[in-house]
């Protein structure tokens, strides 16, 4: 429900606002905002009219209220208040009418702006290579071991066994963790594990499977 000080050219008005001012420092909230403006530039036409003047508080308030925005009672330094408040009703004055959306959304962007971004943390996955090697001479030690010398960032090699494939031939079975930002799997193969120093040993790899962790 909205807060409304209505009549300030008259006493009752004044009582009105002073009661309200002998509880808080400000109209609106505990900081100096645009009602404030408006209160003073009400309350400064009411000294125009034959009416008495303002309560204590009020009064106070009158004084202390120039000083923060940079302004005096009465000559033309008041008449840029006076304007501030010019647009509102000058006897019913809404101090805490509902928030209009575009408010709401410029608040919503200010809590959003206060806020540290919180960075999106990279996706890993786990891959099983098979590492042919050219025949059955070929020292699979020696070429897990040239596998295995490749390193990047992102790139972590993995369990590994050597698996039949006929002839006496073997190949390497080797799994391995990459993070997908960093490593990319076709690129680890064709620039690192099928080219030298690797590629004496090895003939080709194939991914089994590329799983999302």
């Amino acid at each position: 429900m909205a807060v409304t000080f209505s009549d300030l050219h008259t006493e009752s008005g004044l009582k009105s606002l002073d009661e309200f001012l002998a509880r808080k420092s400000y109209i609106s909230g505990d900081k100096l905002s645009k009602d404030d403006i408006k209160v003073y530039a009400a309350v400064l036409g009411s000294l125009e009219m034959p009416s008495p003047m303002p309560a204590s508080g009020t009064t106070a308030y009158l004084h202390i209220l120039p000083q923060a925005v940079g302004v005096r009672i009465g000559g033309k330094a008041a008449a840029p208040v006076k304007e501030a408040a010019a647009d509102g009703d000058d006897d019913d004055l809404d101090l805490f009418g509902d928030e209009t959306e575009e408010e709401k959304k410029a608040a919503e962007e200010r809590e959003a702006a206060k806020k540290p971004a919180k960075k999106k943390e990279s996706g890993k996955s786990s891959v099983l290579l098979d590492v042919k090697p050219w025949d059955d001479e070929t020292d699979m030690k020696k070429l897990e071991e040239a596998v295995r010398s490749v390193e990047m960032p992102g790139l972590l090699w993995g369990a590994s066994k050597l698996v039949p494939v006929g002839y006496g031939i073997k190949k390497l079975q080797i799994m391995l963790t990459i993070v997908d930002d960093l490593v990319s799997v076709d690129s680890l193969i064709e620039e690192h594990l099928t080219v030298e120093p690797c590629s004496e040993h090895v003939q080709s790899c194939d991914i089994v499977a590329f799983n999302k962790i």
